[in-house]
């Protein structure tokens, strides 16, 4: 696994928000996570990762149909949710646009003081908010039913289900 260091400066330095230094040339797009040199272990996440990361392709479809973006992304995806994460938890996570760096075949990295397992149990709880907000403006009865549902939910049994089959031991992980 890669080791942050000191970038030589430029686009994609990144200050890790355990207090570490790294550049966004050290990450392949295809890892999760990564062993920091304060001892711990460090999410992933770039821009061109989908969604179904986190929670099923069904369930991506339903928000891409439901949340208005009004930034230069034309529907939901992995930049919103990751700006969602970031609203909540600022000091946690670390951000860096490589836009202009063609040698990293990502524009947006984050990187999270949390690991990948813990991210993922975030994302799923702030999706879950984000649904909750959204059927509390609909009909009082579907958000009753759903609100009972949400009760009866329990993210980290769905997050070891979901990181299950999707085989996150391998960084070629398929959609569900």
């Amino acid at each position: 696994m890669p080791e942050p260091r000191v970038p030589g400066g430029g686009s994609g330095a990144l200050e890790l928000p355990c207090g570490e230094t790294m550049h966004a040339r050290d990450l392949d797009m295809g890892l999760r996570e990564f062993d920091c040199g304060c001892g711990d272990r460090h999410a992933v996440v770039v821009d061109v990762h989908p969604v179904s990361r986190f929670v099923p392709e069904s369930i991506v479809d339903v928000l891409r149909e439901t949340v208005e973006t009004d930034d230069e992304f034309p529907e939901f995806g992995t930049p919103h949710v990751m700006g969602i994460v970031l609203e909540e938890f600022p000091e946690k996570v670390a951000v860096a646009d490589v836009s202009d760096d063609g040698h990293v075949g990502y524009a947006l990295l984050w990187v999270t003081d949390f690991d990948s397992r813990r991210l993922h149990e975030i994302v799923v709880e702030l999706l879950v908010e984000l649904m909750e907000h959204a059927v509390s403006h609909g009909d009082e009865t579907t958000a009753s039913r759903f609100e009972e549902q949400m009760m009866a939910f329990d993210v980290e049994a769905f997050v070891d289900r979901y990181r299950e089959e999707r085989e996150f031991d391998s960084e070629h992980d398929t959609a569900v």
